[in-house]
């Protein structure tokens, strides 16, 4: 299990890739990474909500609050498009940390 250092340092690049895909609310974000890391990572609301503000307020993603009828209202959030070119920076850098890690640590693919 990545430590919270770890963790917190790939909750950008994560979230960002999810709603390169489409439009998502905070609930199916949480949803979606535990699903597809098969459980390796979680976010609680606790944490995942302040990283969507801090996301927000610098311009790489926007949220829009959606009422529909019996349902109550949720925060749909969406990529920018400096959100865009930011997810393909970080893209690089994690690759780049991922190529030095293996060389180091002389990690290999099973």
């Amino acid at each position: 299990m990545p430590d919270t250092q770890a963790k917190k340092g790939s909750a950008e690049i994560v979230i960002l890739s999810l709603l390169e895909e489409r439009i998502r609310h905070g609930y199916e974000i949480c949803r979606l990474i535990d699903e597809r890391s098969e459980g390796a990572l979680r976010f609680n609301a606790a944490s995942l909500y302040p990283t969507l503000y801090r996301l927000e307020d610098r311009g790489l993603i926007r949220g829009r609050w959606v009422e529909k009828a019996g349902q109550r209202r949720r925060r749909y959030y969406r990529i920018t498009p400096a959100g865009r070119r930011a997810l393909a920076a970080r893209r690089r850098d994690w690759r780049d940390f991922l190529r030095a890690l293996e060389r180091v640590a002389r990690l290999s693919h099973a």
